[in-house]
């Protein structure tokens, strides 16, 4: 339930407050947004499965953010591109964990009309 109040205050909250990002964050943003996704869909699995800690889903959230954003800027310090490859394979992660998701929900919905 905290969970959802939450998404709700974030949803509208974004509505509502304009926030402009400079063209040269943008990169950065972009990679550190797809880690917390990443880290939301992992953490949806992990309830799923009956699993999640709140403790690995808080750390998991900002760690991933903060070093997917530090090595895309440590890439463009370098001249080497690495936020792409980030958003490759933060973008697979998601993908996998939101095939799980939707499993484990068919198989749940399952369970519930058989009575389990």
């Amino acid at each position: 339930m905290i969970a959802f109040i939450g998404l709700l205050l974030g949803i509208v909250l974004g509505l509502i407050l304009e926030v402009n990002i400079p063209a040269t964050l943008s990169p950065y943003m972009s990679v550190a947004i797809l880690a917390c996704l990443d880290s939301v869909f992992g953490a949806v699995r992990a309830s799923l499965s009956k699993n999640f800690k709140a403790d690995i889903f808080i750390s998991g959230f900002f760690g991933n953010a903060l070093l997917a954003a530090g090595l895309a800027y440590l890439g463009d310090k370098l001249g080497i591109p690495v936020y792409i490859a980030a958003v490759i394979v933060f973008g697979g992660r998601i993908f996998d964990n939101f095939a799980v998701i939707r499993r484990l929900i068919i198989e749940n919905l399952k369970n519930y009309k058989r009575g389990e």
